[in-house]
């Protein structure tokens, strides 16, 4: 019993047990500083894509062709 009682009261144990309590007190602090969102918070909804615009009609490109005296190949 003196030889565990000497062991406990060691520097070795009580340098080693200071700094597991220090850890442990800075592993808690950190993990009641950061917070995950546990639930998914609502995005807002997504805006509607605009329309594309229109095509300019084709007929429009062949009479600016036959105009200028154009083929297209």
């Amino acid at each position: 019993m003196s030889m565990l009682s000497q062991i406990v009261k060691s520097w070795q144990v009580i340098a080693v047990s200071v700094v597991l309590v220090l850890y442990i007190f800075l592993v808690n602090y950190v993990a009641r500083t950061y917070h995950h969102p546990r639930t998914v918070s609502k995005s807002k909804p997504k805006k509607k894509a605009k329309p594309a615009p229109k095509p300019q009609p084709e007929s429009e490109e062949e009479d600016t062709n036959e105009a200028l005296g154009l083929e297209e190949s």
